[in-house]
C-alpha cells in the first residue's frame, strides 16, 4: 500500500495505478487462494478490508469482486486447466465421465 502511495504522489495516472494493483495484489491473492480459501472467516475479512481500502484510497478500481468471488474464480480456473489439458499431473485423479442413456418412454402426443 505504501508503494501505491509513492507511485501516486509522483504522479501515475489513476488507470495506471488500478492496472498495477490488479497485476500485484490481486495476483498475489489469487496465486494464494489455494492457501487461503481454507482459513478463517477473520482472515478472509482481513482480505476484504485490504481491498476495501485500496478501492477507498483509489488504488483499486471498483470493478475488483471481493476475496470469496477471487478464491472461487481462481478454484475454477484451475479446475477448467486441469480438466481441458489430458497431460496434467492431476488428470488421472479426476472421477471417469458417467454416461447414462434414458429410456424414456414415447409419448402419445407430440407437445412438449
Amino acid at each position: 500500500m505504501y508503494a501505491m502511495l509513492v507511485l501516486r504522489e509522483h504522479g501515475t495516472p489513476t488507470t495506471s495505478l488500478h492496472d498495477i494493483f490488479r497485476a500485484i495484489i490481486v495476483a498475489r491473492i489469487q496465486y494464494a487462494s489455494p492457501a487461503w480459501s481454507g482459513r478463517s472467516a477473520s482472515d478472509h475479512a482481513r482480505l476484504d478490508s485490504l481491498l476495501r481500502r485500496a478501492k477507498r484510497l483509489g488504488h483499486c478500481s471498483d470493478d475488483v469482486p471481493a476475496v470469496q468471488d477471487l478464491f472461487s474464480s481462481a478454484d475454477d480456473d484451475f479446475f477448467h486447466q486441469v480438466k481441458s489439458n489430458s497431460k496434467h499431473v492431476l488428470q488421472p485423479y479426476l472421477p471417469d465421465k458417467i454416461d447414462i442413456s434414458y429410456q424414456l418412454r414415447t409419448r402419445s402426443h407430440n407437445m412438449t
